[in-house]
């Protein structure tokens, strides 16, 4: 006789549950890793951009080329600000994709547990049941040949 579990599809809904936290965790990790890259491209064009801007200061360029220049590294600086709060919200949606993933681990670990708890409890009366079998059938040898 083969074993059963009468909650199988909960068990198997509880790992799919789990596999698509995963999934999410994933996707919400690659978004991070992206605007950290975009923060990081921005840091890079402003320090860029600064040391153009001390270059042409040291060359006595045109006034309207260091407003012109002074101006992109204002822009830069709201751009670099703004990616700050993106990098912010992303790590947060991280902090929760991997908070629900705890969760769906623990869930279907529980039922992982209640699973393997009914298969011993099976094969504990399986094994009942045979040695009943095997004491049955040592009674009767016993009676037949007491004859």
């Amino acid at each position: 006789m083969k074993f059963r579990y009468v909650y199988q599809k909960v068990v198997d809904l509880k790992t799919n549950e789990k596999t698509q936290a995963e999934w999410m965790l994933s996707a919400a990790v690659g978004i991070l890793q992206e605007e950290q890259l975009s923060l990081e491209q921005l840091l890079e064009e402003r320090a860029r951009t600064h040391a153009a801007l001390q270059t042409e200061m040291e060359n006595r360029a045109p006034m309207i080329k260091l407003q012109e220049l002074q101006r992109y590294m204002d822009h830069l600086e709201d751009c670099i600000t703004r990616k700050m709060g993106d990098v912010h919200r992303a790590e947060l949606n991280v902090d929760s994709k991997k908070s629900v993933l705890n969760s769906k681990m623990k869930d279907e670990k529980v039922w992982l547990k209640a699973k393997e708890k009914a298969k011993e409890k099976f094969q504990h009366e399986m094994l009942l049941r045979e040695q009943n079998e095997l004491d049955e059938i040592a009674t009767v040898r016993f009676a037949m040949r007491a004859r």
